[in-house]
């Protein structure tokens, strides 16, 4: 009897341990959204887990019948570079990314699908294969070879695998979306930098180079007056251009911002305004509004602040900028308002790309209203009223 309860105690210490090790290996396989990272975590934890000698994830191509990528875990580079090549997902390992079905052998070998190991290959006994599945979906393979300290791997070790693969599907499939939105964002960014470089700063430069052939040639012909006064206009033209440059800077430095403090984001984001647009900037901030609105909304605020001032930097031709996030007695304001050229009498949400519509709709879906007033050189003011929201912690 005593013994018994020995046993049991062992049991659901052992047990206690493998939930720790499968939770601490959860929260490692979760906490990178690199894809590369998150395969090699995954496998890190499957040997770890399963008490393998070796380990490897096999990620399938397109058509799921190859093999397009293996990372592997227990072997050191130089004997990854005495094999003659990575699996190509034929025997065993193609029965369980066709199948979708975990396989347990005592001894590799023996099985009657097993196709050998290709040369250079290491020797390699117990077997134990999980497929990765995500919506039905095969992501990847899980092989663990080699159980150290016994001859085959057990039903407990089959099942946490599983357990690890349920996870590592989830994280996989998460850093895969966050890399396809890195990519379009990428490709977003490029084609916005092609389009202003082709319809502004190109076109400015080409200019300033036609003025300084003009000047060369004046020169040659002892028109030294004439070449200086030129000369003035094609320094103002290239600063001019220098200007735009550092206003296309200011959109593409990242911003990060989670919606907590904006205030403290309406200072960082002011500060590199300023820094890349040289347009002396007001900040005037509420400790007393940053708690009224909700994080959603501190958000968009940020957001429609950072595009005003953006269209500001490309459009404006301002020297002096205010930005005022401040209580009043209908509700949180946020004001940007500068002094340059103004909005035109007609077109004015053409001219300047997307950025008002961008600004309504994100301060329609936080439920402020919206306004725009703006004269020819007499600057614009874009202002938001907001509701308040309960204070944080209410």
């Amino acid at each position: 009897m005593a013994e018994s309860v020995v046993r049991t105690i062992q049991d659901v210490g052992q047990m206690n341990e493998q939930l720790l090790a499968l939770r601490d290996a959860v929260l490692a396989i979760s906490s990178d959204l690199s894809l590369t990272e998150v395969l090699h975590r995954i496998v890190r934890a499957a040997a770890l887990l399963g008490s393998a000698r070796y380990a490897a994830l096999g990620v399938p191509d397109d058509t799921g019948r190859m093999l397009a990528e293996f990372v592997t875990e227990g072997l050191s580079p130089e004997e990854v570079a005495l094999i003659a090549h990575p699996p190509k997902g034929r025997g065993l390992l193609g029965l369980i990314m066709r199948e979708h079905v975990t396989v347990r052998v005592r001894e590799i070998s023996a099985h009657p699908l097993s196709v050998g190991f290709p040369p250079g290959h290491p020797p390699m006994g117990s077997f134990l294969g999980v497929p990765i599945l995500y919506k039905g979906r095969c992501l990847g393979n899980l092989y663990l070879t080699d159980k150290i300290g016994a001859e085959e791997f057990t039903v407990g070790d089959e099942n946490q695998i599983e357990w690890l693969a349920s996870h590592a599907a989830i994280a996989i499939e998460n850093a895969r979306l966050y890399e396809e939105v890195q990519r379009l964002t990428v490709i977003e960014e490029r084609q916005r930098i092609g389009m202003d470089l082709h319809d502004g700063v190109i076109q400015s430069i080409y200019a300033v180079g036609l003025q300084l052939e003009f000047i060369r040639a004046l020169l040659e012909d002892g028109e030294t007056t004439q070449a200086h006064d030129r000369m003035g206009t094609a320094i103002d033209a290239l600063n001019n251009t220098i200007r735009d440059i550092r206003s296309y800077i200011l959109d593409l430095r990242p911003h990060s911002f989670q919606g907590n403090d904006l205030n403290e984001g309406l200072r960082r984001l002011t500060a590199d305004f300023k820094a890349n647009s040289l347009v002396a900037t007001e900040l005037q901030l509420s400790a007393e509004a940053n708690s009224l609105v909700s994080p959603e909304s501190r958000l968009a605020l940020f957001q429609i602040t950072q595009e005003a001032l953006a269209n500001v930097a490309k459009h404006a031709r301002a020297t002096k900028v205010l930005v005022r996030f401040s209580p009043g007695a209908e509700g949180i304001v946020l004001e940007i308002r500068d002094n340059g050229r103004g909005l035109p009498p007609d077109g004015a949400v053409k001219r300047m790309g997307h950025g008002l519509t961008n600004m309504a709709q994100r301060a329609q879906t936080i439920g402020a209203e919206f306004n725009v007033a703006s004269e020819p050189g007499k600057g614009t003011r874009i202002q938001l009223r907001l509701r308040r929201s309960a204070p944080d912690g209410e």
